[in-house]
């Protein structure tokens, strides 16, 4: 008496162990990828909330990213960015507090004045990020010395 094979050639028991291996491997892989949350930094005293829609609050640095999802890495639009910052006296002032909105891709850029360092502070731009459904975040970039560029990533939390 002959065994029976499956239409693939394989004894059914073969088959069964291959399709649990298959099933039990996919349970322990991942089912997105995850990118790492933005650390926190210090609100400050100086926030004011309602910061003006702008491209720029000075001039001779950019600073630019993108608002991801922490969950899905994927980019979010229509998520606010604000900033805030000291003028090159050293001093807070609305001219250097603005706003935006994503686009599409979840992308920000603006044009500011390269911050100085204050008062035991290293130089510094305070910056939130809103987005529907994720955790507000509150951080801080660190300019170095004369750069002109700053690519700085904001990776949100969801509720």
């Amino acid at each position: 008496m002959g065994m029976r094979r499956s239409a693939l050639g394989m004894k059914p028991s073969t088959l069964l162990i291959g399709l649990a291996l298959v099933l039990a491997g996919g349970a322990s892989a991942p089912a997105q990828p995850r990118c790492a949350p933005t650390a926190a930094d210090a609100e400050g005293p100086f926030y004011k909330p309602g910061a003006p829609l702008r491209e720029a609050t000075g001039t001779g640095l950019l600073v630019s990213g993108v608002v991801k999802s922490a969950a899905t890495c994927e980019p979010i639009k229509a998520a606010r960015v604000e900033w805030w910052q000291a003028n090159p006296r050293g001093e807070y002032d609305d001219a250097h507090r603005g706003s935006l909105v994503t686009g599409e891709g979840g992308a920000y850029r603006f044009d500011t004045d390269s911050p100085p360092p204050y008062a035991g502070r290293p130089a510094h731009i305070h910056v939130k990020a809103f987005a529907a459904g994720h955790r507000p975040l509150t951080t801080q970039i660190y300019p170095k010395g004369r750069q002109s560029a700053v690519l700085f990533d904001l990776v949100l939390v969801k509720e």
